[in-house]
């Protein structure tokens, strides 16, 4: 299959159409509209996503940006009630067409929530929980697995001599890093994070900003956050979303510099939002 190119796609901003510099689009969405019920919760979102980047989605509270974020790896599928429309491919492929196997595509689309979910296991369980269910039982690999996971998630030093105390003695900025490190351990393509330092404090704020950044080259990350700050510091690419819309999307430094919209310019200067 002939790779895509962000480039290649039109991305709707507003009344104009955004060019992104030519990138290999890991995530491109089309035309997707989402009900709660009766409720329009999303209308006609086109973006797309580069493979190898991080793509920050801000907006005020209730835009959409989480509803869509989920909409990634069909987490909204648990909600009752909820009808999408449209379509979202990953690589080429639809993800809710008929037949696609729903743990294999949360095995490729890991998530990071707001508020830090250990399990009340050890934190050797935590990480190795997902290789296990995916049939790793040696010994030998899921510690491997663990060592690595632990490490990329900027963890290991800290816990390495406690692998076996329970997860939730640890900080929350280290419980947040540890839900990080499961995410990795069954070895996504995209990692998705929903406001992960929201509850932190400044210091675990910055190591899990730096780890966004260690891990973008192996990863695409797309980051749900309300500090603009934050989307400013991380990302690559943002995406500003207003009442369920899609506004504007490009490169970070010119949405925060040079906004194509005012709706865009309005809400990063503060005057709404």
């Amino acid at each position: 299959m002939q790779s895509t190119t962000v480039s290649d796609v039109q991305t709707t901003t507003g009344d104009t159409t955004a060019r992104a510099s030519s990138h290999e689009v890991k995530i491109e969405i089309r035309d997707v509209e989402l009900f709660y019920g009766s409720y329009q919760a999303l209308h006609g979102i086109n973006l797309a996503i580069p493979a190898g980047q991080v793509t920050a989605f801000i907006g005020p509270s209730g835009c959409g940006k989480s509803t869509l974020l989920r909409s990634i790896n069909r987490m909204n599928d648990l909600i009752d009630g909820v009808t999408i429309r449209g379509s979202i491919q990953i690589d080429g492929h639809d993800i809710y067409a008929p037949g696609v196997d729903l743990i294999e595509l949360r095995k490729r689309v890991g998530m990071v929530f707001q508020k830090s979910n250990p399990f009340p296991k050890s934190i050797f369980d935590n990480v190795a929980y997902g290789p296990r269910i995916h049939g790793i039982t040696n010994r030998e690999a899921l510690e491997e697995i663990v060592s690595k996971s632990l490490t990329r998630a900027d963890l290991w030093r800290e816990v390495r001599d406690r692998l076996y105390s329970s997860a939730l003695d640890l900080s929350g900025g280290q419980q947040q890093r540890l839900c990080i490190a499961r995410a990795l351990a069954v070895n996504p393509d995209v990692l998705l994070m929903d406001e992960p330092a929201s509850a932190l404090d400044p210091r675990s704020t910055s190591k899990i900003e730096d780890l966004i950044g260690e891990l973008r080259s192996d990863y695409t990350i797309v980051i749900v956050t309300h500090n603009m700050q934050q989307a400013a510091r991380v990302s690559d690419s943002t995406a500003f979303f207003y009442e369920g819309q899609l506004i504007e999307h490009g490169a970070t430094k010119q949405l925060f510099t040079k906004p194509r919209e005012k709706q865009t310019e309005d809400y990063i200067t503060g005057r709404f939002g």
